[in-house]
């Protein structure tokens, strides 16, 4: 079973990736892959077992994705102190525009369930 659900896992990824060579060359192809496993999981209504398992071994592993940030973060201190500021200033508003965004899309699905009379 968690043979079968990385395979589904990695043909999309390398799905994605001939599409990015082909097609889509601004997209990294793994995005692309990932996309495209989000709207056949839609399509279908749900997670296949398989590729539930897979994900959830993975899971285990996602804190070693931060370790090569942080060794970036403390190789570049020098630089990253010299645009201090700026790196602050483009954190605030974009937490700023992503709250006001999340504020406005949460009203709107409120207003829709209203419409249709379904209760929160």
């Amino acid at each position: 079973m968690l043979l079968r659900g990385l395979t589904w896992l990695v043909l999309f990824q390398l799905l994605g990736t001939a599409l990015n060579h082909l097609f889509l060359s601004v997209l990294p192809g793994p995005i692309i892959g990932f996309v495209l496993l989000l709207a056949y999981l839609m399509w279908r209504g749900e997670v296949a077992k398989p590729i539930s398992e897979a994900a959830n071994s993975l899971l285990r592993y996602l804190p070693l994705l931060l370790v090569p940030p942080a060794v970036g973060v403390m190789v570049f201190a020098a630089e990253i102190a010299q645009d201090f500021w700026a790196i602050v200033g483009s954190l605030v508003v974009s937490v700023l525009l992503s709250v006001m965004f999340c504020g406005y899309l949460m009203q709107r699905l409120i207003q829709r369930q209203r419409r249709r009379g379904t209760p929160q």
